[in-house]
């Protein structure tokens, strides 16, 4: 049993927690939600009252938060993990944020004696109820392997990319890559039924072919039924697709196509569609073509 304290228990950090309460480890909840963290009471979990009741004692420190400046606040600010957590504790953040901040995050615990890991995920609402998320981990070696059983809970791939920083750059891509067949996947859709052809079956061919991808395995019926359900947030995306862009800037590459979607991410939001999931790309294109649809 390890003694874990998991800061951030909505969407995803809810159903994580919840698999290592599961996985008969000790596990001490925080988040702003009080109705969030009776569910993690519910699961067979121990409340916390605030960030530095949690960490206190941990073992490990895990934080699941929606950007960095709920990172900076939590780990670094005032009462936060840095400062109540004791030397050796290894820090786990995996929330998707910008590399900039995981490597101050990092140096920031190396100077007090922490150990520090970034592991962003991927996978969505789904992947964390069914503890299948795709983890891309950046930092030493030593820690990503004491971390590796703990993440094994939550994943099926589990990968150590590289160092510090590492796991926020490969998340970045992994988002430029969903938006992008995301976008693609509704102007097929938009196409098709433009065309007079049934888009169900004509993307149940697509999804047998080379054009084969995750998402129209699991979200194809849904785009053509309009289901915009949020297990993604467009919000949270059009987050993460800054983050793509200033990595770019940052290692001095144009990606042209990226910055096509981040637009189109940017239009969902502006049309008021932040709150769908991100399959609601759909709706910008049928928007673009004079062809908006009714949704669920």
């Amino acid at each position: 049993m390890t003694k874990i304290a998991f800061i951030g228990l909505g969407i995803m950090g809810g159903p994580m927690s919840g698999h290592l309460v599961a996985a008969e480890h000790d596990v001490t909840g925080f988040d702003v939600s009080a109705d969030a963290v009776a569910r993690l009471v519910a699961a067979g979990g121990t409340g916390a009252s605030s960030v530095a009741e949690a960490a206190e004692g941990a073992d490990v420190v895990i934080t699941m938060l929606p950007n960095h400046p709920h990172v900076e606040d939590v780990v670094l600010g005032a009462s936060g993990v840095l400062e109540v957590a004791k030397p050796g504790t290894l820090l786990i953040d995996m929330s998707t944020i910008r590399p900039e901040t995981s490597l101050e995050v990092a140096k920031a615990g190396k100077d007090k004696g922490i150990r520090v890991l970034d592991a962003p995920v991927s996978g969505g609402e789904a992947g964390a109820k069914q503890a299948a998320l795709s983890i891309m981990v950046g930092g030493d070696e030593e820690d990503f392997a004491a971390a590796k059983p703990l993440l094994g809970v939550v994943g099926k791939t589990i990968v150590h990319v590289g160092p510090h920083g590492a796991g926020q750059v490969v998340k970045a891509a992994n988002q430029l890559v969903v938006g992008g067949i995301y976008g693609l996947v509704g102007e097929a859709i938009v196409l098709m039924e433009a065309s007079g052809v049934d888009a169900k079956i004509g993307l149940d061919v697509l999804a047998g072919g080379l054009a084969a991808n995750r998402i129209l395995d699991l979200k194809r019926e849904s785009m053509v039924a309009r289901q915009f359900k949020p297990g993604f947030r467009i919000d949270l995306h059009h987050k993460d697709m800054g983050i793509a862009l200033a990595a770019a800037r940052e290692a001095d590459v144009s990606l042209p196509l990226t910055g096509m979607v981040a637009q189109l991410v940017s239009a969902a939001r502006a049309m008021g569609y932040g709150s769908l999931d991100h399959s609601a790309l759909l709706k910008v294109t049928e928007a673009l073509s004079g062809r908006s649809q009714n949704e669920e």
